[in-house]
Order: structure tokens, then sequence, then C-alpha cells
């Protein structure tokens, strides 16, 4: 046994249950001599938290946790983490706490062990025992606030972080997550005064202008945001995602110098991050100039960097929908009518992404009755959490996991959605908007958990939806749109998804063809006020005058009035495009046939 480690003597431990007071008195003895005793520290800090002497006990918890780096199994411990050898780490950590359940650095250890193994759930609760044991410890406290965010529970992430404020105010990794916290919870202004406070006190940082432009084109201070993109790129010239930031506004045409500067960055020794990111914003310049050839040999290049990074499986795709049109029947359907929470509040625009639901969110949300939030994670992530817990405890088989729900837990879900949802409403208005594209999977469940919720289907011609995408590099998630060939095959199940919903729920879901929308608005508008029984009202029309944040790649498209600027952008590009004709089959000509 390590010195650090040394066990306080069998007699301490009985002393400690007769009269704790002696006993801490003695223990103060002992880690004066012995400072690097953390096993004594630890016990000295459970003793004082008895007597109530919580301000020493706490020094003695942290002065534990310190002495616990000298410990060179604790040092070899974390050798391996940080070589990235998971199993040996765990195997080892948990030896470890067999032994000393207490000690507060381990778990705080097997804690980051658990995040990265995307065991947010796991990670939390150690966090929260770390916390429990060692209420000072500032870093295991930072550590939840980075789970919780992870796990899209922003509100109570931001709690966290003003804990972690109030004991370290200077932490700036800590403003820094405070800042994207409530910039995802919609406080938008508390979040550019941090960020603003931030680039001012580090102007060097480059990916904090990079955060601060991010936040600043969200509330469509457009300029602003340029000229602090153009910041973090006079710091890193290299940092692909601020070249992609810029691109991604769809109204910056680069240089001659900008091009040149990203290409030769590409010749540099930079990570793929950066590589796929100046691809893209490469492949938009030189689309700019007329040039597909260049401009798909960059996208190319960029969508196999990425799409190699995250192997995307397309079957998995089609076995979700295969596996929600088995369970949802019509007498599936039926026997659970009207079990879900009644509240008629939510308004869900879905589809894919790039299919014109930003410009739908951006019209309904003019409407007085109507308010705009973001791109909300909480269904996917019930219906995930809900089919882990399940018997099979496959993720995606949340079909199967309804199957096997009492009636009355349709209710309780709902309920959930609605609670975990309320912070996103700033306004009084009856409707608010869930415009996360991804939800066309989740349909069945929405309509069972929130019988009267709406529900609307943004769809966009085939060719110009599927190569929007795999022209768009996205933050996280829709690892479907790196290959022709993916997003083919994954607009086809979502059509074929929607088909199902279409026989099973007729009239459930109001669908809104993009195309009909650029010819004509008006009446696409009045339709879909008249499917959520709200009278048409004329700033609707004028939607490009809403101020609201918006958090889409079609932020600033959505603030100009309707145009067919990204109507056939596919067109000087077909001759690539074969792998996505051949995945879409007849559905090219079936969009094209479409009933008027």
């Amino acid at each position: 046994m390590s010195k650090s480690e040394a066990r306080p003597v069998p007699p301490i431990v009985e002393l400690a249950r007769r009269d704790p007071a002696a006993a801490a008195g003695q223990l103060r003895i002992v880690t004066a001599r012995e400072p690097l005793n953390a096993g004594a520290h630890r016990m000295l800090g459970r003793l004082l938290r008895q007597l109530g002497q919580d301000e020493e006990a706490a020094r003695a918890e942290m002065a534990a946790i310190r002495a616990t780096a000298h410990d060179p199994e604790m040092v070899a411990i974390a050798g391996s983490l940080m070589a990235n050898d998971l199993p040996e780490t765990e195997a080892r950590l948990r030896q470890r706490l067999s032994r000393q359940p207490t000690d507060v650095a381990a778990i705080r250890m097997m804690a980051e062990l658990a995040g990265r193994l995307a065991r947010y759930r796991d990670s939390e609760n150690l966090l929260r025992r770390a916390i429990e044991l060692a209420p000072a410890f500032t870093a295991a406290r930072a550590n939840l606030a980075i789970v919780l965010y992870k796990q899209n529970r922003f509100a109570e992430a931001g709690e966290v972080l003003e804990q972690v404020l109030a004991q370290d105010p200077a932490n700036v990794g800590s403003r820094n997550l405070l800042a994207a916290t409530l910039g995802r919870i919609g406080d938008y202004d508390e979040a550019l005064a941090i960020y603003g406070e931030l680039v001012q006190t580090f102007p060097e940082h480059a990916k904090l202008w990079m955060s601060y432009s991010h936040l600043l084109k969200t509330v469509g201070r457009t300029e602003e945001s340029i000229a602090a993109y153009r910041r973090a790129l006079a710091v890193e010239p290299h940092l692909g995602e601020v070249w992609w930031s810029l691109a991604n506004l769809k109204t910056v045409e680069f240089s001659d110098a900008d091009i040149a500067a990203m290409e030769a960055a590409l010749g540099q020794d930079i990570a793929n991050e950066d590589a796929f990111h100046l691809h893209f914003a490469l492949g938009k310049a030189w689309g700019d100039r007329k040039s597909p050839g260049d401009s798909f040999r960059h996208y190319a290049a960029g969508n196999d960097l990425r799409s190699r990074e995250l192997a995307y499986d397309p079957d998995t795709t089609t076995r979700q929908v295969d596996r929600m049109i088995e369970v949802f029947t019509p007498e599936f359907v039926a026997t659970r009518a009207g079990t879900g929470d009644p509240a008629p509040d939510p308004v869900f625009i879905l589809g894919l992404p790039r299919a014109g639901s930003t410009l739908l969110e951006q019209i309904l949300a003019s409407h007085s009755a109507v308010e705009g939030t973001m791109e909300l994670p909480d269904i996917p992530a019930i219906a995930m959490r809900e089919a882990k817990a399940a018997a099979g405890g496959d993720a995606r088989d949340w079909p199967g996991a309804v199957a096997a729900m009492p009636p009355e837990r349709f209710a309780e879900l709902g309920a959930e959605f609605l609670e975990r949802t309320r912070v996103q409403r700033k306004t009084g208005k009856p409707f608010y908007i869930d415009k996360l594209p991804n939800n066309w999977s989740y349909v069945g469940l929405i309509h069972l958990i929130l019988p009267n919720a709406k529900i609307i289907d943004a769809r966009r011609h085939p060719l110009d939806c599927c190569f929007s995408n795999f022209r768009q590099h996205f933050a996280k998630g829709q690892a479907f749109t790196y290959s022709l060939d993916h997003i083919g095959r994954y607009y086809a199940d979502y059509v074929r998804a929607m088909d199902h919903y279409d026989r099973v729920l007729p009239g459930r879901i109001h669908r809104v063809i993009h195309e009909r929308v650029l010819d004509d608005p008006e009446s696409e508008v009045r339709a879909m006020l008249a499917y959520l029984g709200l009278p048409f009202e004329e700033a609707c029309m004028e939607f490009h005058r809403n101020t609201r944040a918006v958090r889409t790649a079609s932020s600033e498209q959505v603030r100009r009035p309707i145009n067919r600027d990204g109507a056939g952008q596919w067109e000087p590009f077909d001759q690539w495009l074969g792998p996505l004709r051949a995945a879409l089959g007849d559905l090219v000509e079936a969009y094209a046939d479409r009933p008027a």
C-alpha cells in the first residue's frame, strides 16, 4: 500500500465511532505529519461534516483529492486513461474503488471513463456521488455540467454551472460552457454578454471568437458575425470550421485571397476536422464561381472524410422503418387512441434537413399565436431512453418499446416532453414549434404521447433536397448526408415511412411541398394555418421582417423574402449524381408527377 493511501489505524476508526471530535483531533495531527495520507484526510473530512464544521471539512476533502494525485497507482491509472486504454482503466478503477469506495478522485476518473464511452447517465451518477462526498470539489461539478449538456439537459447544466462559477468565478471553461448553454435555452442576450467579455479577455483565442460568431449569426447580427469570424481566422488561418461557418452564412462570397488561403491550409499537416470543413467551404466557393467540377471535387472529398469518420450504416434506418411499419398497424393505433397527454401546444415541423422547414417555422413564428423555438432534441432522447430500458435494450427499437408500454405511459411521456421543453418557451403564445427534422422517424410515438399536437411534413424535390444535404456539413448528427447513396436511401425510407402514416393516420399529418410555397406562398400559408386552426395574419407573409433568433443553416435565407435561389442547384452537378438517382429510384419522377 502506498504512503498516500495509508489507512487510519483501527484505534482511530474505533475512536471515531465513540468520540468523533477526539478522533478528528488525532487525525489533524496525522495529516499534519503525513500530508499525502489521503485516507486520513478523507476520514477527517467525514468526521468534520458530522460535527458541522463544513469549511474545515471541505479543506480536508480537497486535501485528500490532492494527495491522491501523488499515489503511484492513481498516476498509472491516469496514464492508461490518457492512452485511451479504456478496458484496462476501467478494470483498475473498479479494483481501486472496491478497496476505497469513497476515493473521490477515483470516482471522478471513473465518471470521465463513462463519459468517453457515452455512458452519460453512469457518468452523471458517479459525479453526483463525488460531489456528495466532497461538496467543494468544483472540478467534479464542472464535469457534471458537461455531462448534463451532452444529454441535452441544458437548464440543469446551467444551474450547475452557476454553482461552479459561484465557487470559481474566473473559470474560463465553465463561463464558455455557460454561454453555450444559455444559447441552447434561448437566453441569447446573457450568452452574448459572456462571450463578449471572454473574447475581450482572450483576444487570441480563435475558438472563442468562433463561438461568439455563431451566436451573433443566430440573432441576426450578420455583419458583426462575419467580422468575428474574420478575427478568428486572423488568429488561426487553418481553422476549417470558421471558413465553413462563413460559407454556411450563404451570403458570403469568397475572394481570390480567401480561396488561396483555404487551398494553402489544405496543403498543410492539419487535422481531418479542419480538412473536411475546408473542403465544404471550397465547394461553396467554387460553386459560387460557376465551376461545378472544382466544386464537386471538394464536396466529394469533404463528404468522404466525414463519411469514413462517422461510418453510417443505411441499413439501420431501413430496418427501423420496417420495424415501425410492423408495429404501427391500424389496429395498434386504434386501440391506443387518446391515451396520451391532451395538450395541443406543440407543433412539429419535420422531414429532411434542407427541405424548407426553417422557412415554414419562420412563417408560423410570425403569427401572434405561435412561438418558434429551435430543433429540440427531446423526442429522440425520450425514444432512445425508453428503447434502452425495454427488455431488448436496443436504442433503435423504439417501436418495440412502444408496443410493450401500458396505456398510462403515453400520457406520462407526453407530459414529460411538455416539461422538458418548457424552458424553450419565452412568450405566452399558446403554440410552440419543435423543428427537429429527424422527428419524422418518431411520428408514431409523437401521435401516441401527444395526440392533439400538430405535425407538418416539409417536403422538397428529392434531387434538390438530397444534393443540398450533400453540400451541407452539419455540426453534429445527420450522418446519412455524407454519401450520395446514403442520402438517397434515407430520403426513400423517409417517404416510405410517411406513406405508411398517411395510410394508418389519414389526415393526421399536413404536408407542405416546398415548390408550392415558392409558387403560391399565400395559399400554402393559409392552408397551414387552417390545419392549425388559426386565422390568417398578414405578418406571416412578412416573415422576413421577424427578428427572432434562428439557429439553423438557413438563418440568413429566411431573413429575405421568398425567392427561388435554392431551386435547381443540383442541375449543374447532374453528371456526378448517378449514385443519388439510383438510390432514389422512381421517387424523382413520382415527385414531378405529384398532384397539383
